[in-house]
């Protein structure tokens, strides 16, 4: 028993190192950069590259790590706009913002994930189609809820979700790149497309 429970023990130090030193990693990257290499991450952290990976397994996993810790916080992010009481539209507005914001008070952490995770490690990059596609199911079963509470025809809402989510995404990083309009501005842009199609657009 005195053995398993220093195991115990040694897995849970490990457990909340490894916490604190992808905090760290994942600070060094929003103030770096996605070009920050391994070296600086390690030197950042104090500690040398074979440490690192201890706690990752190896540069894949350190990878996976960041990716699923951002995708966690913006999944957050769009849960908590989801779950808001709104009419459809300001739904829709706050469900779009919410991703955009985490975008632009996360640039570099983003642009990590869809720059060089996806490029460098094949583990990103099913970590981030896996939450795309999370995102596509939240984003549908709230609006099939809404559309069913409304007594209006719930059939469209997946494919509905799975456009919306594809739309904002490739919109957001053209946006993330080129700044060409406040955040705000986008929002509606984005809103009335999906609201309003180009019905008056003629």
């Amino acid at each position: 028993m005195i053995t398993e429970g220093r195991s115990t023990t040694r897995e849970e130090h490990r457990r909340l190192r490894g916490q604190r030193l992808l905090e760290a990693v994942l600070q060094v990257i929003a103030r770096e950069g996605p070009a920050v290499s391994m070296e600086r991450l390690a030197s950042e952290l104090g500690v040398n590259k074979p440490i690192l990976y201890r706690y990752f397994d190896d540069r894949a996993g350190l990878y996976r790590a960041v990716a699923r810790a951002t995708l966690d916080r913006l999944m957050a992010d769009l849960q908590a706009a989801l779950a808001q009481p709104a009419e459809p539209r300001q739904l829709l507005t706050e469900v779009i913002d919410a991703y955009l914001t985490f975008i632009e008070r996360e640039p570099q952490l983003y642009r990590f994930l869809m720059q060089r995770a996806v490029v460098e490690q094949a583990e990103a990059q099913v970590t981030i189609s896996h939450f795309i596609r999370d995102v596509g199911r939240a984003v549908s079963h709230t609006m099939g809820d809404r559309l069913r509470a409304a007594g209006a025809d719930a059939a469209a809402a997946e494919a509905w979700a799975y456009g919306v989510v594809g739309m904002v995404q490739l919109a957001g990083d053209w946006w993330l790149e080129r700044r060409p309009m406040p955040r705000p501005r986008l929002v509606a842009y984005l809103v009335d497309l999906l609201w309003n199609g180009f019905a008056n657009r003629g």
